[in-house]
């Protein structure tokens, strides 16, 4: 009997302490880290960094206007050139050939005028004399017209010829450094191939892509600042130069340039660069938004849950329905529901319950 009262008497210290253990895992499950953002106004993210590449404004890419196979090429990246120099030369025999074969044509049509004005003059003398009829006298004139038209016509096709052998030929448009060589002697190249790049000093630009989401924040002369890796340490600033009103199709984005206010020789063209945009707070429209992980819905509408918190470390979920109104950039409006300042959780709302303990994170 004494033992069996014994046995009991354990079972039950047994099922007192189990019941704890229960409880308190419980109580530990309930309480979790959870990731949380205040809400805020749209338009409120005030910095934001692109990386873009430095280049001199003053670039010139250099290309045929015509196709041939390149016979001359002085080309070397770091070259130093002069403007007039001599740079690169195709093969022109053919347009040499042309080009003579024009002077050829004109100097048969400048013999053909001097004859039909001869004529012309001789006919018109007897034609006042009354020796020639004036039938003779308007087919001298009509003829005449003719051999004019012929040698205007021969004189244009020697220009033409003329402007082809120059374009056989690059000349240095300015003084300045070859920063890239992109041909080589002996190889065939098409109309407006790139066969180098001219830096003719100027300005020091970066040059960037900016989002659809963006763009429309950038204005002209607007200050930003800019760094390069390469150069730790240092800080330039800059004004925004050119817009493009366009969207680059490669690359979804619109191109702009930012001009270097106070560059230094050691920036150097093709350097990686970030670029930063200070957008100041835009609160006159009063909109708060939401990031769009925040927002929860199921059979009654749209939900976030509220965090309240007195100490800043721990707080309780409060399951929160709220009015939403378009999708943004930055998240959904609000249009009912939340306050400026309110915390709500960013993270997990499949498995957070109304009134839970949490840890903010």
């Amino acid at each position: 009997m004494k033992k069996s009262f014994i046995i009991i008497l354990c079972s039950f210290f047994s099922f007192l302490v189990s019941c704890g253990s229960k409880e308190n895992t419980k109580e530990e499950i309930r309480v979790r880290p959870v990731k949380y953002t205040e809400v805020g106004f749209i338009g409120g993210e005030r910095t934001r960094t692109f990386d873009g590449v430095a280049r001199n404004n003053k670039e010139v890419n250099l290309s045929f206007r015509i196709p041939g196979i390149i016979t001359y090429y002085n080309l070397k990246s770091g070259q130093k050139v002069k403007e007039g120099e001599l740079l690169a030369k195709l093969d022109n025999a053919e347009t040499t050939l042309s080009y003579e074969q024009s002077l050829a044509s004109l100097n048969s049509a400048q013999s053909q005028l001097n004859t039909m004005q001869s004529t012309l003059d001789r006919t018109r003398t007897l034609y006042e004399k009354g020796t020639n009829s004036l039938s003779d006298y308007e087919n001298a004139k009509n003829s005449y017209a003719s051999a004019k038209a012929n040698y205007q016509s021969a004189l244009r096709s020697v220009d033409i010829q003329k402007k082809q052998i120059s374009y056989a030929s690059i000349y240095a448009p300015f003084d300045g450094t070859i920063i890239s060589e992109d041909a080589e002697k002996d190889e065939t190249v098409s109309t407006g191939q790139l066969i180098a790049v001219l830096n003719a000093g100027g300005d020091m630009e970066v040059r960037l892509g900016i989002p659809e989401n963006v763009i429309n924040k950038i204005q002209m002369n607007m200050e930003v600042t800019i760094t390069f890796p390469s150069l730790e340490g240092l800080v330039f600033k800059g004004v925004v130069s050119q817009i493009t009103p366009a969207i680059d199709q490669n690359t979804s984005t619109y191109p702009i340039k930012v001009k270097i206010l106070d560059p230094i020789n050691d920036i150097r063209s093709g350097m990686v660069a970030k670029v930063s945009f200070d957008f100041e707070t835009n609160t006159d429209r009063n909109v708060l938004v939401v990031p769009i992980n925040a927002v929860g819905k199921d059979g009654e509408g749209n939900f976030v849950f509220l965090i309240k918190s007195t100490d800043e470390k721990t707080g309780i979920a409060e399951k929160k329905y709220i009015q939403i109104g378009e999708l943004t950039a930055e998240g959904f409006e609000v249009e009912n529901g939340l306050q400026f300042g309110d915390k709500i959780a960013t993270a997990g709302l499949q498995s957070l319950l109304n009134g839970q303990k949490v840890l903010l994170d």
